[in-house]
């Protein structure tokens, strides 16, 4: 592994990590975990939190992972709910998560920091620094040498090692039970498709949390002993990713999203020369795509600098997962020569169990099983062929914690709710999820995430809400992406004050409103989006309205902004809003402002409208 501290790389060669994770499993025996207990860990990436797993499997018990930004009543109920007995915590802001609500946690009984800063003021008896652990770890380990081999031996691949959250879309999330010998066998079956060694460099940047995240650094970093890089902090990640140059990339669509809409934001104020050039280097690149291929001109003028200054450059495989990813910003990398593929999957499936193969890669689709042990058919397709995906191989969870039946589960095959067909070429296309998938009342149907994609390509839009089911024609509600946007505004001189005040600019909405025409230019007269507001806040996972892996949890967004949309579709010109905002550290803020309905028939400009915080 290799971590970077104060600016500077520092290699954990595989000794240390044998022996700090050997400390750690002794120290964690000592305090009290035993086999069948269940160790928390929650902070950023951090090879501290990878030891600590593997180090509780080694006692049997069940590690779960809770992401950096949960709130204190997400911490409360994961852990209350999974009876953690012990929690491994990078910071004071995570320690204090679980001191603010203690009162709920009654099978907690340790708290183990790693960096001790601000912790002095601490006296809460749980609390035990890294260092302390590890001191008695190998105290033991000094006086009983044997001690580690025999906790390593008396393991049993079949005990459950994973709690891990789904995502959590319609209601509080669940935890997965997971073994360790499914995880073992599922990422020897992976790694069959798209083999990695130890030459390979890994930047882990997503949520360790999530189950890919646990194939990757967990299970390909123990089996085929890539290198796992972490990053300093969040805001460094680009930096970091770029000094590591890794050969192999795992992005959530969102983060593919954010990198195209940066690099054309960055092309927007960039000199008139450059930007011709980026557009020629573009449809060159975009051409030789569609002819099955790659532009060498393309390459040379435009794209091997900008693979560069990406951190793309040693690249020998990229992936995206977790939700689909529109077909233009797909399209985006692989003209760039970025050997992107798109692979499907499920926590309860451990991840990803579909995948492009080499020289097969079709945007639409999210490619084939990966071998023949992963079973994988359409239940009750209609006329053509679309039904919802279902599958079972034999290394999937064993079921949920505290949860005696899966609905889900039925003869051993897991029902995902998700729509999909077969291509011509046997490849799988996923639609999306069968209660999201909507109907006009005019009959006609259509995937709100498809358009979504397609609104979330353009830099201007961060997030898109899709509305129309069971109305009379589609709207949206649009999220700017405040930095491109703020940005742009500034180069145009528009004044402004914040993010609500930027989104009811004129020109805001006018330059929205030409992204969305270009969207509706590539969709079907009855999938138009006729009317959109720009919403005065960013959807955000800590007010429940994108789960922790930034897919929209709709049913929450249509009882929160219930009134809004009825105003939509009530014909309104505008719409006032009156509410309060609540902010992480507890600070809330009133937000009044008119929301502009824009409607796409229209030839008139929208009017001025102005907004007020307090």
């Amino acid at each position: 592994m290799r971590e970077k501290e104060f600016g500077i790389w520092r290699a954990l060669p595989w000794s240390e990590v044998a022996d700090r994770t050997r400390d750690m499993a002794l120290g964690l025996r000592a305090i009290g975990v035993k086999p069948g207990d269940v160790v928390g860990l929650i902070g950023d990436n951090r090879p501290d939190w990878v030891m600590g797993e593997i180090a509780a499997h080694a006692l049997r018990a069940c590690s779960l992972g809770i992401y950096r930004d949960a709130l204190d009543e997400e911490v409360a109920y994961l852990l209350s709910f999974s009876a953690a007995s012990a929690v491994i915590a990078e910071d004071e802001e995570q320690v204090d998560k679980l001191l603010n609500v203690s009162d709920q946690l009654t099978d907690l009984r340790h708290i183990i920091y790693c960096d001790p800063r601000g912790m002095r003021k601490h006296d809460d008896p749980r609390l035990m620094s890294m260092e302390a652990l590890l001191h008695r770890g190998a105290e033991v380990a000094a006086s009983d040498p044997d001690a580690w081999d025999a906790l390593v031996e008396a393991t049993c691949g079949n005990d459950i090692a994973i709690l891990c959250t789904t995502s959590g879309t319609t209601a509080r999330p669940k935890l997965a039970q997971i073994s360790g010998r499914a995880l073992i066998r599922h990422c020897e079956a992976y790694l069959a498709a798209d083999p990695k060694g130890p030459q390979d460099e890994y930047v882990s940047v997503l949520p360790l949390p999530w189950i890919m995240e646990q194939i990757y650094v967990l299970g390909w970093g123990l089996i085929a002993r890539m290198k796992v890089n972490f990053v300093e902090e969040p805001e460094t990640t680009m930096a970091d990713f770029r000094e590591i140059a890794p050969t192999f990339v795992l992005f959530a669509p969102r983060v593919w999203e954010s990198l195209a809409a940066d690099v054309r934001a960055r092309v927007m104020d960039a000199s008139r020369l450059k930007q011709r050039a980026f557009e020629a280097g573009m449809r060159m690149g975009l051409e030789a795509l569609e002819a099955g291929g790659q532009s060498i001109l393309a390459n040379a003028l435009l794209f091997r600098a900008l693979r560069d200054r990406l951190g793309f450059t040693r690249l020998r495989s990229a992936a995206t997962g977790g939700a689909a990813l529109g077909p233009e910003t797909f399209r985006f990398f692989q003209a760039m020569g970025v050997p992107l593929r798109q692979l499907y999957g499920q926590t309860e499936l451990l991840g990803a169990y579909t995948l492009h193969r080499p020289g097969a890669v079709d945007f639409d689709t999210v490619g084939v099983p990966f071998g023949p042990d992963v079973e994988l058919r359409i239940h009750e397709p209609d006329a053509n062929g679309v039904g919802e995906i279902v599958t079972r191989h034999p290394n999937m969870f064993t079921g949920y914690l505290g949860i005696d039946d899966v609905p889900d589960m039925r003869d051993g095959w897991l029902h995902t709710g998700d729509a999909g067909y077969f291509n011509k070429q046997g490849q799988l296309v996923v639609i999306d999820r069968i209660k999201d998938i909507a109907t006009t009342s005019g009959g006609d149907r259509f995937s709100p995430q498809f358009i979504e994609n397609k609104l979330k390509f353009s830099p201007f839009v961060a997030e898109a809400v899709i509305l129309g089911d069971r109305r009379a024609h589609l709207a949206a509600m649009i999220c700017i992406r405040f930095p491109i946007v703020s940005k742009w505004a500034e180069r145009n001189r528009i004044s402004f004050t914040t993010y609500t005040d930027l989104s009811a600019r004129p020109e805001v909405l006018e330059k929205i409103r030409d992204e969305v025409a270009k969207v509706n230019t590539s969709l079907p007269p009855a999938q138009r989006i006729r009317d959109f507001i720009l919403l005065y806040k960013e959807l955000d996972a800590d007010d429940e309205e994108l789960t922790r892996t930034r897919k929209v949890r709709r049913g929450v967004i249509n009882e929160k902004y219930g009134d809004i949309i009825g105003a939509i579709y009530a014909g309104n010109d505008i719409i006032p809003v009156d509410t309060t905002i609540a902010f992480q550290d507890g600070t809330k803020q009133r937000i009044r402002t008119v929301l502009q309905v824009i409607r796409m028939d229209a030839v008139r400009r929208p009017a001025p409208a102005g907004a007020e915080e307090g």
